[in-house]
């Protein structure tokens, strides 16, 4: 039979309160998900007894259908709530190759007239404020640990650890002390960064953690042959279903950085821990409780510690400057709106991005990064706004936001960048945008979106096999985001690489599902002459889309009567003015009329059309790469002449495909 629970259990400074499911330690409530409280519950009613892990799962979730990581990372939720370390650990205990048990320290007798009740809802919002540390600029491992008692019966194995301890076998862990020598030099050094789970119980606060986690993903990749994965693709994780060993293994790291944050009144709360991806176990574990004014040098600590476990060393590039994306004034109101500026700017709220950016320079008006992120998101707001005359407001909006970032900040890479991306998309200064990315990430080297921007800025000038080495280095900090494989897939497909092209397209498909089929699909079967598939493509796109594409699409079909309907189709102002032009560009180029694509490229321009930027890529309008005509408009816009482009034409892959058959 089994026992009845307690009502509640109560320990050192903590007390679990069994009725209530309430956490509290140190005098504060500790918010818990319910699946994590009731793990505890089960563990800590049964003190001493080892719960295996499937043992654990039945009686938590009801089944065993949950993957390993999940209790992992409920275990990670507890020891931080419960403030111990997983390196050597007061209470919850991992018995390898089985589970956890849970230990009760022995408890002196109660003080007569001592209180041992929990502290009483109507406590001054417990919800709302974590009780400060004794010493709340110190770590809270750097306070004293108790005594350590060591039982008779575990003498024995003093012998066998020391043989242990000679032979170097790692899979002993290391006090945090001695984290540093956890990781062998000639390991690879590569690692990920989780989305800290928000404990604060307060959803609105999610783009605190997530402010922290991309602080540390910014502040990690500074130093020297560290390679880290960047937000888009390690925040694929946030869940927690998959086990460390399958992350590591898509992510291609070596180890993952994990944990929690809690904010509430003036003092945050993180734990923190840095997990080998080979075989799940701790490399590195910390918890940390500061005031909230603290939390920048607190991040700073945070991967100090973790490159130091990882030895790396911060990287020092000659005549390079600190990239800092803090409030030089060190105002917190300021560096919130920001973080929450940034998570809008990730969703594609460009114009709540717009209002939070513009509220952190008001509060703090010498904040270059609030000011380069406000340009780049009125750019972005800008080039999605079908009329030129409110685009065009966007863009001098971004103007200003520009140069008051560069004036403040001339150094910071992320100014450079902003306005790589305004002279790209609004002024079509095709040198002048890469000369601004080449800055900026000569000025932050670790920045994957900056050496996005000169990929494009490269591939619009036709310097193909340039963009094509920083989108791979891009890849390689962002392997799975979408919008990359896409990206890359266009230059794949303009180096006549087809197979690789539509390879990366179904996996950016397959990160990111859109209806219907990927039109990118169609420009690879016209390039191998598959006009069926071209066409079917073509027609499972959504309209006015759909009209454009059969009008590209029909152009390689034996029918000239159907690929002339579908242009006259697609010639109709209410379809072509509601998307682009430049397709209709490509279908005349299909048909080999070099005056028509010329008028339809002219048409383009005059819109301020942004796909004017796949010119000198595309395979399809290249085919007139000899042609003054084409030549004369690449003049007028800026462009160098065709015959520069390092793209390939439709002819030249069709024939090489051709000659590699014979």
């Amino acid at each position: 039979m089994s026992q009845p629970q307690p009502a509640r259990v109560a320990f050192d400074d903590v007390i679990i309160d069994v009725a209530g499911q309430r956490l509290w330690r140190g005098g504060a409530r500790q918010p818990l998900e319910p699946k994590a409280f009731a793990v505890l519950v089960l563990l800590a009613c049964s003190p001493g007894r080892v719960f295996g892990r499937d043992e654990i799962l039945d009686a938590v979730w009801g089944h065993r259908h949950v993957t390993p990581g999940v209790l992992n990372r409920v275990v990670t939720l507890l020891r931080h709530a419960l403030g111990e370390d997983a390196q050597a650990p007061r209470y919850l205990r991992t018995v390898h190759g089985v589970g956890y048990r849970f230990e009760l320290p022995v408890v002196a007798e109660t003080p007569p007239g001592a209180s041992t009740e929990a502290p009483a809802p109507e406590a001054p919002a417990p919800d709302a404020a974590i009780a400060p540390a004794a010493h709340p600029l110190r770590r809270s491992s750097d306070a004293a640990p108790p005594p350590r008692k060591f039982p008779h019966a575990a003498l024995w194995l003093l012998p066998l650890l020391a043989v242990l301890a000679l032979a170097g076998w790692k899979l002993w862990p290391r006090h945090p002390a001695t984290a540093a020598e956890a990781v062998p030099a000639s390991e690879q050094r590569s690692i990920a960064v989780l989305p800290l789970v928000n404990a604060s119980g307060d959803a609105a606060q999610q783009f605190f953690s997530d402010g922290i986690s991309e602080n540390l993903i910014d502040t990690l990749s500074r130093f020297e042959g560290l390679k880290v994965i960047g937000r888009a693709s390690s925040f694929r994780f946030r869940d927690g279903k998959d086990e460390s060993k399958a992350i590591g293994a898509r992510l291609g790291v070596a180890y993952l950085v994990s944990g929690s944050v809690q904010r509430a009144g003036d003092t945050v709360r993180i734990g923190v821990e840095l997990v080998s991806t080979a075989d799940g176990r701790t490399v590195w574990t910390e918890h940390y409780d500061r005031p909230y004014q603290d939390l920048f040098a607190l991040q700073d600590d945070i991967a100090r510690a973790i490159a130091a476990a990882l030895q790396a060393k911060l990287l020092r590039t000659p005549g390079a400057t600190k990239q800092d994306n803090r409030p030089p004034g060190g105002n917190m109101d300021a560096y919130n709106a920001y973080l929450q500026g940034l998570r809008n700017f990730y969703v594609g709220d460009y114009r709540k991005a717009i209002e939070l950016q513009q509220k952190a320079t008001q509060i703090e008006p010498d904040y270059a990064a609030a000011w380069a992120q406000l340009s780049t998101a009125w750019v972005l707001l800008g080039q999605y706004m079908g009329d030129d005359e409110k685009a065009q407001r966007a863009y001098a909006e971004a103007r200003k936001a520009t140069d008051v970032a560069l004036r403040l900040a001339p150094d910071l890479g992320l100014a450079h960048g902003a306005r790589g991306n305004l002279l790209l998309a609004a002024d079509f200064d095709w040198r002048g945008s890469i000369d601004e990315f080449r800055r900026g990430a000569a000025l932050a080297p670790e920045n994957g979106q900056i050496r996005g921007g000169l990929s494009r800025a490269l591939a619009a000038s036709g310097h193909l096999h340039e963009a094509i080495e920083q989108r791979e280095r891009f890849l390689s900090n962002e392997p799975l985001f979408a919008g990359n494989h896409f990206l890359y897939a266009y230059l794949l497909i303009a180096s006549g690489r087809l197979d690789a092209a539509e390879s990366s397209i179904r996996f950016g498909h397959e990160l990111q599902p859109r209806p219907g089929v990927p039109f990118e699909l169609m420009y690879v079967a016209i390039l191998r002459g598959d006009a069926n598939a071209a066409q079917d493509v073509a027609a499972r796109q959504s309209p006015p889309w759909r009209e454009l594409n059969l009008a590209v699409a029909a152009q390689i079909g034996p029918d000239r009567a159907a690929a002339d309907a579908a242009l006259a189709t697609a010639l109709k102002e209410e379809i072509w003015s509601r998307t682009t032009p430049y397709l209709i560009a490509q279908a005349y180029a299909l048909r080999g009329d070099a005056d028509k694509t010329v008028e339809w490229l002219e048409r383009t321009w005059s819109r301020h059309d942004t796909n004017l930027h796949h010119l000198l890529y595309d395979p399809l309008i290249l085919r007139f790469r000899n042609d003054p005509r084409l030549a004369s408009f690449c003049a007028k816009v800026g462009l160098p002449p065709p015959t520069a482009s390092e793209a390939l034409s439709i002819d030249q892959i069709i024939a090489a495909a051709n000659a590699g058959k014979r």
